[in-house]
């Protein structure tokens, strides 16, 4: 894929949901975040659900229609925020393709999570991390998120989670 093509930030229609939940899967899996055949992988490959419980949003080569990568934003009142309080948003399962990466498609779609915090007159954006994904907590905090260790978490145990913040 030739990292000149231009790509955008939509908001994901049903035709985006195999490629969406395929591409978060072989992300959290190929880059050994999540051991293949775990429960959770069904949750990431679920994207119907994530976008009727949530806000499901893509980047998306212009030219081809092919997903580049897809972010949930969890709006107050959403099953999908988990440690966001009543004036927060929260975004989960980022997710860039391989071939993707290096392009600013996964800052582009943090970057739109802010903006959707910002529209809905939130105070702020929480998200959680593993440890072990470091590029993505570089963008983070390139993007002015700090660490929250009050909110650190395990959703089950082995699964330690990091807690990011900022106000917007």
């Amino acid at each position: 894929m030739p990292d000149s093509l231009p790509w955008t930030v939509r908001r994901a229609t049903p035709d985006d949901y195999a490629a969406v939940g395929e591409l978060t899967v072989r992300a959290y899996v190929d880059d050994g975040h999540l051991p293949a055949g775990m429960p959770y992988a069904a949750v990431l490959a679920d994207a119907a659900s994530r976008d009727r419980e949530g806000e499901l949003w893509v980047a998306v080569e212009e030219e081809s229609g092919r997903v580049l990568g897809s972010v949930t934003f969890a709006a107050p009142g959403s099953g999908y925020a988990e440690l966001a309080g009543p004036h927060e948003g929260e975004f989960r399962m980022l997710a860039v393709a391989h071939a993707a990466r290096g392009r600013g498609v996964g800052e582009a779609l943090v970057r739109h999570c802010i903006d959707r915090a910002r529209e809905l007159g939130l105070h702020g954006l929480v998200m959680s991390t593993q440890p072990s994904m470091l590029p993505a907590h570089r963008v983070y905090e390139r993007l002015g998120f700090v660490r929250d260790p009050g909110r650190d978490w395990a959703p089950v145990p082995g699964v330690d989670l990091l807690a990011y913040q900022r106000a917007v």
